[in-house]
């Protein structure tokens, strides 16, 4: 039996994860989970998961928690401290990390040097601090095994594989909301219809993400980490989000992975690699009509992705204040205090702001991100205020 600890356990990562794990439940314990506020939702989690150690990041509703519990068994913790001390429960044999944003850096890196294999959802992790993170599972022996449909599906084509193959990786997008509409369409984008993807049910930072396609620029910057710097990357725009990715390899043979977009099937290879289990989810039907279409992205409508491959290109801390920048500009649009256009603006002006440092240790990859966070706060203000 696999033991498993849950960094965020009520986003929409952690209850995919917990779904998978109730449908095969011989085969898996849950040890700690760690939430953010959802007080409701978590202690529901606890009640039914019944974990040795629980966390919850916000420490005012600790006692809230505690009182929806009714005397439960089980440890309660708060804070960065608390999520620490899940990721790194001795017990546990693999870590999902399904945070969002860089708070899933620290735990993460908690969870490597304590010498736990990783289930990396959150690829901020290896966006803002790469080199560290991949230095500490090499020096420990740690797997870090992807959970993004994208890079899932490059995990898998590999699967027995020559990495020294590889031609180039074909990362698939969707191409989000706004993939059709022109330019002047985009000057008046709202938060509601940003907020609606076509083909994914996810979260607000991480629907915007898709929608402005930085996400696709933050796994083009995890791709290139996971499998290789001198990896050739392509992004190929693919509506229907059935293939997941593709690899070219030398030979000029192409190889894909396919199936429905549902996360639970590339959280369901991940913990239970290197074995599979059947799945309890509606198989792609062949024998309907189908088309699947494929076009380049549109670099300047979608100025993120442009920025995301400078960045990697350049290195050092740039990464790190690419996403904080990108997570502050996104808050600042849910709220509507920016414009959606506004985005990659306030993005490009905090790198063109930044002095960056080379990243030897975890210090430097913290100050990078709270200094961009100051910078993107700082710009939103001059943006709000005309």
């Amino acid at each position: 039996m696999k033991k498993i600890a849950i960094l965020g356990s009520t986003g929409s990562i952690g209850v995919n994860t917990l779904d998978v794990i109730e449908r095969n439940a011989a085969h898996f314990e849950v040890v700690s989970l760690a939430a953010g506020s959802n007080v409701d939702l978590f202690a529901e989690q606890i009640k039914k998961f019944n974990p040795r150690v629980a966390s919850l990041f916000d420490a005012s509703k600790i006692d809230l928690l505690k009182e929806r519990l009714n005397g439960m068994d089980v440890e309660i913790c708060s804070e960065e401290e608390g999520s620490i001390r899940v990721a790194s429960e001795p017990d546990a044999d693999l870590v999902v990390s399904g945070v969002v944003g860089s708070a899933g850096l620290v735990p993460t890196l908690s969870a490597i040097r304590a010498g736990k294999n990783i289930a990396l959802a959150n690829k901020e992790t290896l966006v803002v601090a790469g080199e560290l993170v991949l230095r500490e599972a090499d020096a420990r022996g740690v797997k870090i095994i992807p959970v993004d449909s994208e890079h899932s599906a490059i995990f898998q084509v590999l699967n027995g594989e020559n990495p020294k193959h590889i031609k180039r990786i074909i990362l698939t997008a969707s191409g989000g909301p706004f993939r059709t509409f022109s330019k002047e369409q985009m000057e008046h984008v709202t938060v509601a219809q940003a907020l609606k993807h076509p083909n994914w049910s996810m979260g607000a930072k991480i629907t915007i993400d898709s929608a402005t396609m930085m996400n696709k620029g933050l796994e083009y910057i995890e791709a290139k980490w996971l499998f290789g710097r001198d990896v050739v990357v392509d992004v190929v725009v693919h509506p229907q989000s059935i293939v997941h990715s593709m690899i070219e390899f030398v030979d000029t043979s192409v190889v894909a992975q396919l199936g429905i977009p549902d996360m639970r099937v590339p959280i369901a290879y991940a913990i239970t690699w290197p074995d599979r289990f059947e799945a309890d989810l509606p198989s792609l039907d062949w024998s309907q009509p189908s088309n699947l279409t494929f076009e380049a992205p549109d670099y300047e409508k979608f100025q993120c992705l442009t920025l995301a491959r400078e960045v990697m290109d350049s290195g050092e801390t740039f990464p790190a204040v690419l996403n904080a920048a990108n997570e502050i500009a996104v808050q600042a649009f849910l709220d509507e205090q920016i414009a959606f256009k506004e985005i990659p603006e306030i993005i490009r002006m905090a790198l063109d702001n930044h002095k960056s440092e080379p990243i030897r240790e975890l210090d430097a990859v913290l100050r990078a991100d709270q200094w961009a966070r100051e910078e993107a706060r700082k710009l939103v203000g001059v943006s709000a205020h005309g």
